[in-house]
């Protein structure tokens, strides 16, 4: 469907910024206790999109199906 389409990009815009902003504060959380700097949104940023980037292409490969419609 196109609408469906239509509404995948901003979701996964929010859901870009949304994970950055949780990296951030869960870094912030986690790096005194190992004698680690905290990292900004846009370093957060970074690393998430560099995640992203990883992680993209592998669940599509295991999310590619052989040409038949799945049952479930």
């Amino acid at each position: 469907m196109i609408i469906k389409g239509y509404f995948t990009i901003p979701t996964a815009a929010g859901g870009f910024f949304l994970s950055s902003w949780i990296a951030m504060i869960f870094w912030g959380m986690l790096a005194p206790d190992f004698g680690l700097p905290t990292v900004s949104y846009v370093k957060a940023m970074l690393g998430t999109i560099a995640i992203w980037l990883t992680v993209a292409p592998l669940a599509a490969a295991t999310t590619k199906s052989d040409g038949r419609k799945s049952e479930a």
